[in-house]
């Protein structure tokens, strides 16, 4: 892929209503999350997908998916292997534990980018996956223009707002997963936040990628148009540069889960910094970034490290958290 390619494989909040037609103006800012409280995020040290999904979900203490339909958004923008994509293994681990919690029902739901996202579905062996699970599947590329939702949040960096899947909207559950990567073209790093692209139409894209200097503040803000009530984050391997369809490998080890998108992101950064990652990362404090700064200033997140609460279940566990715990109020 060149460079240009790369710049379009990018791929997560509060949504008033949903208008038929035309668009949703956001009215208002949603407000600081100054005093919202702590925010748990669960951190399992592991080698083992199968328990250590388990492990981060029920070490939440909450079951945010039992008696709903869920809409599950992984990270397809292209079929690279993992981290350049969610792990197929981790998408089978999760879709059974959702199922344990008793989820009515699981559908997947996602867009690619560059490659047409029935390719990537075909690579990766998606279809047979959710045939062989019973779960659904959401090919966004093919929803009919009636099917997207233009969303225009007040004094946003987008000229005239970004479409959204109407599914995501209308979703009483969605849940998302994302990898532990660095963005070499613009993002950053991609995470929680950054999978939120892969929930706007393709077209969007061109001014996404047009707009270097507030294309993180861009990427935050479409994070306003949904709250997804589960984040998990596969840390086994991260790349600490390059991204986000190949880069520099190192193993982590670490399974995150949390509701936070922020705070998934900000623990995400900590352990890029501790594992040692690139100029981009290791050069500015953590709540500086501009997607995490911008997602904390709409309320998105929270807004300040002390605000995380990191748990753990053993003692490997508690010592990694205790590192990452400073690096976070170092920034």
């Amino acid at each position: 892929m060149n460079r240009r390619e790369f710049l379009l494989a990018a791929g997560a909040g509060v949504l008033a209503a949903v208008g038929a037609q035309g668009g949703t103006e956001m009215m208002s800012q949603k407000p600081s999350s100054k005093g919202r409280g702590m925010t748990r995020v669960a951190l399992v040290r592991t080698t083992d997908r199968a328990t250590g999904i388990k492990r981060a979900i029920d070490l939440l203490g909450i079951n945010t998916v039992k008696g709903k339909g869920v809409l599950l958004k992984p990270n397809f923008n292209t079929a690279d292997p993992f981290p350049g994509s969610t792990h197929n293994d981790t998408l089978t681990h999760l879709i059974l534990q959702l199922k344990t919690m008793g989820a009515e029902s699981i559908t997947i739901g996602e867009r690619s980018g560059p490659p047409d996202m029935a390719d990537v579905l075909q690579d990766k062996g998606i279809y047979s996956l959710c045939e062989k699970l019973g779960v659904g599947l959401i090919d966004f590329e093919k929803l009919p223009a009636g099917d997207w939702v233009l969303i225009k949040p007040e004094k946003s960096s987008w000229r005239n707002g970004f479409d959204v899947a109407r599914p995501v909207l209308e979703s009483p559950c969605v849940v998302t997963t994302c990898c532990l990567k660095t963005h070499g073209f613009g993002g950053v790093f991609t995470m929680s936040l950054k999978l939120s692209v892969g929930v706007t139409r393709k077209k969007n894209m061109a001014e996404l990628h047009s707009s270097f200097l507030s294309m993180r503040k861009m990427i935050a803000e479409i994070n306003q148009a949904y709250t997804p009530k589960l984040i998990l984050l596969d840390g086994l391997e991260a790349f600490v540069d390059g991204g986000p369809g190949h880069g520099t490998r190192k193993r982590a080890d670490i399974i995150l889960a949390g509701t936070d998108r922020v705070a998934i992101d900000a623990v995400g950064i900590a352990i890029l910094k501790k594992l040692g990652s690139n100029s981009a990362i290791m050069g500015k404090k953590i709540f500086e970034q501009e997607q995490i700064s911008r997602a904390a200033e709409l309320g998105i997140g929270v807004s300040r490290p002390q605000d995380i609460e990191l748990v753990t279940d053993d003692a490997q566990g508690k010592e990694y958290a205790g590192q990452l715990g400073k690096i976070l109020e170092q920034g």
